[in-house]
């Protein structure tokens, strides 16, 4: 039974033909229309005909007392029988008449009551589709369950321990009506209706609330399947958003993929920088499969018609040996294609059923993730070449020249050293300073490169380590001081370390610090605060100085924090020490 188009109330009456299995026998021979007029037109002649012939027959009866008895029994009985049946048959059609209407008005209530019904039904429907979490659904179904079966209370619930009631409320202060018949029916995939009625419940009515418990169990489906995509889609984005490394990226992106769509085997093809699709990650059922190798044929029809396909046999065996089936999925944003992710199972049209619009946009999240690895490798390589180039030319400036002038003042020594000892001894001593001072700065330069592993040690045992090192390593007393509670995230964590590196780089290399204080707090913002007893400068004249171990100066150490939603400064004057203070927001 399909449902009506709109609310039945704005639904037009439309005229309904009889059946004429349920029209009196008696009104298919003579409408009482016909009746009438046969009555009306027969009648009269017929009854003077009749007049006519009886009068002249009793005229001819030879004996008058017989003329009388004649004329009595005629005009006392024939005449007021012949009106009984007369009108008894007008009668009979009028009657027939009445019970037609009769029909017609308790179809046409029917047909009323179930538009009205339908109309119910529809909205429903219409309620459980916009319904936007479990608890509104259940809420929804019980009061749409009371409209439809006209029930007076209605408690549904499901699997989960989750459930919802709704009554007919109290018109004009009265009680609610009680409900002394409940109908209870089972909703597909667990739980059940349960309907309290005032009268009895009809057999329709049943039937009309075990449709309606199917409904419902669409519904909950609906939401339950919907309220998974966002857990999916939320767990796939937090679980890419601080990844760089491509491959942990590219794994965890696709096995959740692989769970959804339930296939066994995943790969992961880019483009490269001359636009060649090479297989990048790739796991199956004998483990991961080492990458940069060519795409088969079938991630290039991917590729290039731009949207999900599927493969079988000949086609899924080229990607997955020993796969029968196979989709896959392009990776496009506005800059073109990135690559192709295709999903693979040894069972035949394992793809028909799965959810291609939920991959696609798990597909579009792993296309940023991978932008986003892309970007940040390439501003590694940017790093690191900056770096070189700082530490060849520190080396250039500063160190070599340094050697240099300490390998000339040798040669001076060397021609010196008989013609007079005691200023070649004063030389060699200039000299031997001076390579002291150079062996510290190149020690202090390869301690502030020195890579540092916060993935395996985290922050905060990182921070000690270092802490404890910087202070071994430049002669210099470091305390620090840990306290509260910090929940970083591996981003925030990588700009807290990096400040604290830089901040002791610069102690280490322009305060002629003795003692240098480190804390790291964490409450509702994580606060670092580095603090030496040295020379101190003037933060005005010297803002954007890149540090010699590090290569940030104070301005973009600024930028990192403030870019995290964090604050940044420094107090400093000459003569009184440097405070470095930088704040993140909690993650």
């Amino acid at each position: 039974m399909s449902a009506p188009t709109g609310p039945a109330e704005d639904t037009p009456a439309l005229p309904v033909p009889l059946d004429p299995d349920r029209v009196h026998p008696e009104e298919r021979g003579f409408r009482l229309s016909d009746r009438v007029r046969v009555v009306r037109n027969v009648l009269p002649p017929l009854i003077v005909l009749v007049v006519g012939v009886v009068e002249f027959l009793i005229s001819r009866l030879p004996v008058p007392r017989q003329e009388l008895w004649a004329h009595l029994l005629f005009y006392g009985l024939v005449g007021p029988a012949v009106t009984y049946f007369s009108v008894e048959w007008i009668a009979q059609g009028t009657r027939a008449r009445e019970r037609a209407e009769r029909e017609l008005r308790d179809l046409y209530g029917q047909l009323h009551a179930s538009h009205a019904q339908l109309g119910a039904v529809q909205a429903l429907m219409r309620d459980l589709t916009d319904a936007p979490d479990m608890g509104a659904v259940l809420e929804v179904a019980a009061r749409g369950a009371l409209r439809v079966t006209g029930a007076v209370h209605a408690t549904l619930t499901v699997p989960g321990g989750l459930s919802a009631s709704a009554g007919s409320g109290a018109v004009g202060g009265a009680a609610p009506t009680p409900a002394a018949y409940t109908l209870k029916v089972p909703v597909p995939g667990g739980g059940a209706l349960a309907l309290g009625f005032a009268q009895p419940p009809a057999e329709a009515t049943e039937a009309l609330a075990q449709a309606l418990a199917a409904e419902v169990a669409r519904g909950v489906e609906a939401v339950r399947q919907r309220t998974l995509d966002l857990m999916t889609l939320y767990s796939v984005d937090q679980s890419i958003r601080a990844e760089r490394n491509m491959r942990r990226l590219l794994s965890r992106v696709t096995r959740t993929m692989a769970e959804r769509a339930g296939a066994e085997a995943r790969a992961v093809f880019l483009s490269d920088q001359d636009g060649v699709l090479r297989l990048e990650y790739a796991q199956d059922r004998q483990g991961e499969k080492p990458g940069g190798l060519p795409a088969p044929p079938f991630a290039q029809q991917v590729a290039q018609a731009g949207a999900p396909l599927t493969a079988a046999d000949e086609g899924a065996a080229g990607v997955f040996p020993g796969a029968r089936s196979v989709l896959g999925i392009p990776m496009r944003d506005e800059e073109g294609l990135v690559g192709v992710i295709v999903l693979g199972d040894a069972r035949d049209r394992a793809f028909d059923d799965a959810r291609v619009s939920l991959l696609a946009l798990m597909a579009g999240q792993a296309t940023l993730a991978v932008r986003n690895a892309r970007a940040y490798l390439y501003s590694e390589e940017l790093a690191i070449s900056d770096e070189r180039a700082r530490i060849a030319r520190e080396i250039h400036d500063g160190v070599a020249q340094s050697l240099a002038f300490a390998a000339l003042k040798l040669d001076i020594v060397a021609r010196q050293l008989h013609a007079d000892p005691a200023k070649a001894e004063a030389e060699v001593r200039a000299a031997t300073q001076l390579l002291r001072e150079q062996i510290r700065e190149v020690r202090r330069s390869i301690f502030a490169l020195r890579p540092i592993d916060l993935e395996r040690y985290g922050l905060l045992e990182t921070v000690r380590r270092y802490v404890l090192d910087f202070g071994e390593q430049n002669n210099i007393r470091a305390q620090l001081n840990i306290s509260g509670d910090v929940q970083l995230s591996p981003g925030d964590e990588a700009v807290v370390f990096r400040i604290l590196q830089e901040s002791l780089n610069n102690v280490a290399k322009h305060a002629r610090a003795q003692e240098v204080k480190v804390t790291l707090h964490g409450g509702e913002r994580v606060t670092l605060r580095v603090q030496d007893d040295g020379a101190g400068f003037d933060p005005a004249t010297i803002t954007g100085r890149v540090s010699s171990a590090g290569g940030l100066g104070l301005l973009q150490m600024r930028e990192r924090v403030e870019a995290r939603g964090g604050t940044y400064r420094v107090l400093s004057s000459p003569g009184h020490g440097t405070l470095v203070e930088a704040e993140l927001p909690q993650g």
